[in-house]
């Protein structure tokens, strides 16, 4: 993505700023419904309502903008996952709270993330050392220094961490299909609420402190 120039106005700096987001936003969309090779960069541009020539002045290719929506969509989560603290029961459901309350505000991430893996994820490896694993170590390090990890083998833990991965994220990517499915709209924020809760209970079943 091009860097601002220092001349600008800020008013300038401030309208470049919300159309880099206005394309982040309808990659996101796009990126997610078509996956990374099925995507044109004149998809997105006509998904923003840009011309492609306004696209390149924040992105200087497909493969720059598909990182960017990448690291956009992925990176807050794993900064939540990675951060200290969660370790008291409060503090796990907040966590929980902050991660699906993103995930609603941005339920293409998780199909977005699907598509890529299923492509072999190569667009994923820069964040593998740097995030992914770091945050996988994290939720297996917390699990096992709860009470409750004393019910589960030591083999199990990293099984029960890739499990709530699964309910957490499949929740979004399938939602479409569940609606059509059970005829309710996972997405609103009656449902979201709903899905934080049952996470709740679920994880205090799983990990209970006594």
């Amino acid at each position: 993505m091009s860097a601002p120039q220092a001349h600008l106005p800020v008013r300038a700096l401030r309208k470049g700023q919300r159309t880099a987001e206005r394309i982040l936003d309808a990659a996101e969309l796009v990126f997610a419904e078509k996956g990374y090779a099925g995507t044109s960069l004149r998809d997105v541009a006509g998904a923003a309502g840009l011309r492609i020539p306004s696209l390149y002045n924040h992105f200087a290719s497909k493969e720059a903008l598909y990182t960017a929506v990448l690291e956009r969509g992925i990176r807050p989560i794993l900064e939540m996952l990675t951060a200290e603290g969660a370790r008291e029961r409060a503090e796990r459901e907040l966590l929980l709270e902050q991660v699906v309350q993103f995930l609603a505000q941005h339920p293409s991430v998780p199909r977005l993330v699907q598509h890529e893996v299923l492509a072999g994820g190569p667009h994923l490896a820069p964040m593998l050392d740097r995030w992914f694993q770091l945050a996988f170590r994290e939720a297996e390090t917390a699990i096992r220094a709860l009470p409750g990890a004393r019910r589960w083998g030591k083999e199990q833990i990293p099984l029960l961490v890739i499990a709530l991965y699964h309910i957490v994220i499949g929740y979004f990517t399938l939602a479409p299909f569940y609606q059509a499915v059970i005829g309710t709209d996972l997405l609103t924020d009656v449902a979201v609420r709903r899905q934080i809760r049952f996470l709740n209970d679920l994880v205090a079943a799983l990990l209970p402190d006594v």
